[in-house]
């Protein structure tokens, strides 16, 4: 029995026999850095679709420097924000040209995030965009690679980079200020986890807010971004007197808090206002539909995508950029009865 020979990847000569060229004006379309004439161009072009030819990754790399990679680092992939965040970020590298590698992590302690970093610089990226939300990761004095461009998203670390970010204090005024204008005496806070850096600037922002306008600062309840954690604070909110106003953390708990004060028996926003943080799809069908803070997950994605490419190109991004927040308002939030 004869085995069939395995056919030959054409090569960047066969492309130059095929178009009548010499192979330097191939490498010099299939790299895109140099000047070729329209018409030698379009006739390389066809050569190379006619054979099949795809150009080494490695050998464009060398020649033009960059390998046209970007690897993303991600605590959580579970969470609303995140993945619409990721998803802003691979439109806008796929549009440009770029492959992105994602890792995501259980853990943001300083191995992972170090091993992270030892892994993407193995896959030959040229830049790093960070998604980690958690205060163990300004714990440690994580080692970033040498020279390479890193943008930071969602985080208070103190390192000299980009850093992207919803306004999340702008947000927690606004919907603050909201139930506080609807006549509330005050307003009670289900807070996300400690670890997390939004959570905290969330809360920090309310309690500033509700002192500033005299109100009284109850103690707030802590949940973990879950709808199941909303309905436990829900049931605590429930059963306690003088409750007219709650301010939930994100959507998420906001739906828990409704679902526990209508088990309650308590009317929503009759007895009890309700107002969330995100703005998820679903919460316009919320039952009443959510009053809640709006944040522009894409324009994150962007905002960091733009930044780490103008690093890459050798420009100086920004220190700091924070999208704003916005507030819907929708039936879950009345005026104090």
């Amino acid at each position: 029995m004869t085995s069939t020979p395995s056919r030959r990847e054409p090569s960047i000569n066969d492309v130059a026999r095929e178009a009548g060229v010499s192979a330097q004006t191939v490498s010099r379309v299939a790299t895109g850095k140099d000047v070729v004439r329209a018409e030698t161009r379009e006739r390389v072009v066809e050569a190379m679709q006619r054979l099949g030819y795809r150009p080494n990754g490695a050998a464009r790399a060398l020649k033009s420097g960059r390998f046209r990679n970007i690897g993303v680092i991600m605590f959580s992939l579970s969470t609303y924000g995140n993945m619409r965040t990721l998803e802003a970020i691979a439109s806008e590298a796929t549009t440009a040209g770029y492959s992105l590698t994602l890792i995501p992590l259980d853990a943001a302690t300083q191995s992972s995030v170090s091993g992270a970093f030892a892994r993407l610089s193995e896959q030959a990226v040229d830049g790093i965009i960070i998604l980690i939300e958690a205060h163990r990761l300004n714990e440690s004095d994580v080692e970033l690679p040498t020279g390479m461009p890193v943008v930071v998203l969602d985080s208070s670390a103190h390192y000299d980079l980009p850093v992207v970010d919803t306004d999340q204090a702008q947000g927690a005024r606004l919907a603050t200020e909201h139930l506080l204008g609807l006549g509330h005496e005050t307003v009670w806070h289900v807070t996300g986890p400690h670890e997390s850096f939004s959570a905290q600037r969330r809360r920090e922002s309310w309690r500033r807010t509700l002192i500033e306008h005299g109100a009284a600062v109850p103690e707030p309840i802590t949940g973990d971004w879950s709808a199941e954690s909303g309905h436990a604070a829900g049931e605590r909110l429930a059963a306690t007197p003088g409750v007219t106003a709650v301010f939930a953390a994100n959507d998420q708990m906001a739906l828990g808090v409704l679902r526990a004060l209508h088990q309650a028996g308590r009317s929503v926003p009759h007895d009890i206002s309700v107002v969330g943080f995100d703005d998820m799809p679903e919460a316009a069908s919320f039952w009443p539909a959510l009053t809640t803070v709006r944040q522009h997950f894409d324009q994150v994605g962007v905002a960091a995508w733009r930044s780490l490419l103008a690093s890459i190109e050798g420009e100086r991004p920004g220190a700091v950029g924070l999208i704003p927040t916005e507030l819907v308002v929708r039936e879950s939030s009345g005026r104090a009865r």
